[in-house]
């Protein structure tokens, strides 16, 4: 196996130096190109309802793909820049103008997608064989033709969104980034000061007492925000239901996601019911990792215990030698793709005060590197956190031959291709170890991460299908905090105690506040990711190049179109329930390891 950590560069913070070298000289630059670029756009406007609109058709096409092109170059920036330190006035600043010319530019060229829905079918058929990459994203925005409003109308929801949900959307993250929590750690007790991504840790410590006492600093902070970030999110709930129910017809809040995801209701509806039905699985999996850790009745504290009290810690270059020979196994042109992160630092890795919390890739352009932000600390989660977002980053990476509109797939498969890049870790780590107590450990690692992705997440969309019609009826932020608990009881069943503590937990979720509904798309991803796992393992290379050929659509099809190829059918319930039966599997194959 050739090495793939050759001249990679362990540096633990990013160089932006390749979407912007000089901000704000590059982007009064960029501006003045995307304006002239939009007035040439502009003037397509009565060449498209013409009688014969093909070449403006074209010209617009082409023009909308330069635009895209040079707009996310500074969209991404700007994010970025915030990432890095949300509390930067500048990048604040910085950030606000890029939205703002953003939201301007979208009016200007909103004509287009307009007049393309109102094109009668006949000639949209004819100028769509002309589309080239552009077909799908074509298509899709004429599924949207019953819920948009007039040109006029549209121009005010896009301003009106930067002072509105976008807003909220920033106070949100600025607020919590900034949040700092204090815990008493050491033999002395000592009260230390730090970030959220730092407190997390010790909620998976070896320490019983210690993950107790970060889970309830944790609540004791947040809780003590309710009254803003209740209003923050019931503010964001109300513009959803005022914009997508009230003025665009849709029938429901999460339809909204389906339909942007371009899945249909029912297939959703499987997926959710599936997890509703198999919460028994990872019931009995937490009253088996009691039994292996020694904890005589498992609460909502301890789930993500450790299986061995054990200070392992891994060194950051050890963790991406360690990934990206899981990789290699695979595919060594992932492996080389995933490489490309690192020796083009583009992952920002390191845990600072103000740096926002999480992770995440942004695919920023077809053919540019992958951008990647950590917080590593060195645990053994931080490693399982690097393949996933490298899953995302080849992802990108891969589509590259598509357009810039069209290369970033939906979201329930935008988190196939990660969650996969977890499992390929964890094949890779298994098939390495023999000792019975480490391979245990390994399957209770996946265990919590596979109810983390999988159960979790569906119960997070769950209250939100509860918590939108609960607000549009009067909810107070303390009725969510009673339906949170309780639905978060029947999720846990007998099996594991839940602290009333836990009814603060939904206010510390930020895809709540981000991406409403977005949270479906782990369980759906996560679940296709298994069931694409299981080929691999009974059809061993050749299932390869189908994967990759997966991953190489991007966004260029619909899901159901991309899965019907590879014979997947995601209407049915007994495709789902295979990948709850995998889950089961392994939980059988915990419990034989048990004298």
């Amino acid at each position: 196996m050739r090495k793939v950590t050759q001249q990679l560069t362990f540096t633990t913070k990013w160089n932006l130096r390749d979407l912007l070298r000089q901000p704000d000289r590059e982007y009064q630059t960029i501006r003045r190109t995307i304006t002239r670029e939009v007035k040439a756009f502009e003037l397509l406007r009565t060449r498209l309802t013409s009688s014969r609109p093909l070449t403006a058709f074209l010209d617009a096409l082409q023009r909308a793909e330069r635009i895209a092109r040079l707009v996310h170059r500074l969209e991404a920036f700007s994010y970025l820049w915030f990432s890095e330190d949300t509390g930067s006035q500048q990048a604040l600043a910085f950030k606000a103008k890029v939205e703002q010319f953003g939201a301007e530019i979208s009016n200007r060229i909103l004509f287009f997608d307009l007049w393309w829905q109102s094109v009668e079918d006949p000639k949209a058929q004819y100028l769509l064989k002309a589309a080239g990459l552009h077909r799908y994203r074509l298509e899709n925005i004429r599924l949207f033709r019953p819920h948009t409003l007039s040109e006029a109308e549209e121009k005010i929801v896009t301003i009106k969104n930067v002072t509105g949900s976008n807003a909220i959307i920033t106070v949100f993250d600025v607020l919590t980034s900034g949040l700092t929590f204090e815990l008493r750690i050491g033999k002395g007790k000592t009260k230390r000061s730090m970030t959220r991504e730092e407190l997390a840790s010790y909620m998976r410590h070896a320490d019983p007492d210690l993950r107790v006492r970060a889970y309830t600093e944790l609540f004791r902070v947040f809780s003590g925000q309710s009254v803003v970030l209740g209003e923050l999110y019931k503010t964001r709930v109300m513009d959803w239901k005022n914009e997508q129910l009230s003025l665009r017809k849709h029938r429901s809040p999460i339809g909204v996601r389906n339909m942007s995801n371009d899945l249909p209701d029912d297939v959703v509806n499987v997926v959710l019911k599936a997890c509703r039905k198999n919460t028994h699985i990872f019931q009995r999996y937490f009253a088996i990792k009691a039994r292996l850790c020694g904890i005589k009745k498992m609460n909502r504290f301890h789930i993500y215990a450790p299986f061995r009290k054990t200070t392992k810690r891994y060194r950051y270059q050890d963790a991406v030698q360690m990934v990206l020979a899981a990789y290699q196994n695979f595919s060594p042109d992932l492996a080389d793709r995933a490489g490309q992160v690192f020796r083009e630092n583009h992952i920002d890795a390191e845990t600072r005060q103000g740096k926002m919390g999480g992770a995440y890739c942004y695919s920023v352009l077809p053919g540019l590197t992958p951008y990647v932000m950590l917080n590593f600390r060195g645990d053994p989660r931080d490693v399982a956190t690097l393949a996933h977002e490298l899953g995302h980053a080849v992802h990108g990476m891969m589509a590259a031959d598509q357009s810039v509109l069209s290369f970033h797939s939906t979201l329930p498969l935008a988190e196939t291709a990660s969650v996969f890049g977890e499992q390929l870790l964890a094949d890779f780590l298994l098939s390495k170890e023999r000792n019975t107590a480490v391979r245990q450990q390994l399957l209770v690692s996946q265990l919590d991460d596979l109810y983390a992705t999988v159960l979790r997440q569906a119960f997070f969309t769950q209250f939100e299908m509860q918590a939108h019609r609960m607000i549009g009826e009067g909810a107070t932020t303390t009725d969510l905090c009673g339906a949170y608990l309780t639905d978060l009881r029947k999720q846990f069943g007998k099996h594991v105690a839940v602290a009333d503590d836990f009814q603060w937990e939904w206010l510390a979720i930020p895809h709540f506040y981000h991406t409403p509904f977005y949270c479906y798309a782990y369980s759906f991803g996560t679940l296709l990711a298994l069931a694409l796992h299981r080929r691999y393992t009974k059809e061993g290379r050749t299932f390869v190049p189908r994967y990759l050929g997966l991953l190489t659509a991007g966004g260029s099809e619909s899901p159901e179109t991309v899965l019907t190829a590879m014979g997947i059918n995601i209407r049915s319930a007994a495709f789902w329930q295979s990948g709850f039966d995998t889950i089961a599997d392994m939980v059988d194959t915990l419990e034989s390891t048990i004298p």
